[in-house]
């Protein structure tokens, strides 16, 4: 399997800890690797593949739960002492903020988020998950465990190559506003939102 380029790396002091940061270059977009301990050859790693969500993780945006899983995930592998979240730039599913921003204003009129991605020609979801496990290879990880409620997600990490040996429940941020989006993913989309699946 190809590795994803490494291009720069540093210590990144968070209010979660210190995590070793690593940058890999995929065309025109840069991911980040923040890891935390051991990795290079290690087996049943913590592992979160996480989206970027501006609207969530910069501006606070309550219609989804991108930033308190992202904040878990974190929070985790420093419990752990040893993980990495794999930061991907697949803003909304893949479809980019601007699509993003048109499918919230078709939710405004009544559409779910799945129909919303539909009615602006979009599947579902977009995200691939190549680089990741290009990622993972780079950074040594032999097999994860992965911090989830998606079945795709642990699906198209398999099929990629990742040997994915568990998955860990990532949830997190409940709110009024997003009730309706998170029921939506659990009934349509076939997450797993009950902390004991």
């Amino acid at each position: 399997m190809d590795h994803a380029p490494f291009f720069a790396r540093t210590t990144l002091p968070t209010v979660h800890g210190d995590f070793d940061v690593r940058v890999f270059l995929d065309e025109d977009k840069e991911h980040l690797a923040l890891g935390v301990g051991p990795l290079d050859g290690e087996e049943a790693v913590l592992v979160r593949v996480h989206s970027e969500c501006l609207t969530s993780e910069v501006f606070g945006s309550l219609k989804c739960d991108c930033k308190a899983q992202l904040d878990l995930a974190l929070a985790a592998i420093q419990a752990a002492g040893q993980g990495v979240v794999l930061y991907l730039r697949q803003e909304g599913r893949g479809i980019g903020l601007g699509n993003k921003i048109r499918a919230y204003a078709l939710q405004e009129q009544g559409a779910d988020t799945v129909d919303a991605n539909r009615l602006l020609g979009f599947e579902d979801d977009l995200r691939q998950y190549g680089v990741a496990a290009q990622m993972l290879a780079a950074l040594g990880v032999r097999s994860v465990r992965l911090l989830t409620n998606n079945p795709e997600k642990l699906d198209g990490l398999a099929q990629a190559g990742v040997n994915v040996v568990g998955r860990v429940p990532a949830v997190a941020g409940e709110n009024d506003v997003n009730r309706g989006y998170l029921e939506t993913k659990r009934r349509r989309m076939g997450h797993l939102l009950d902390p004991t699946d």
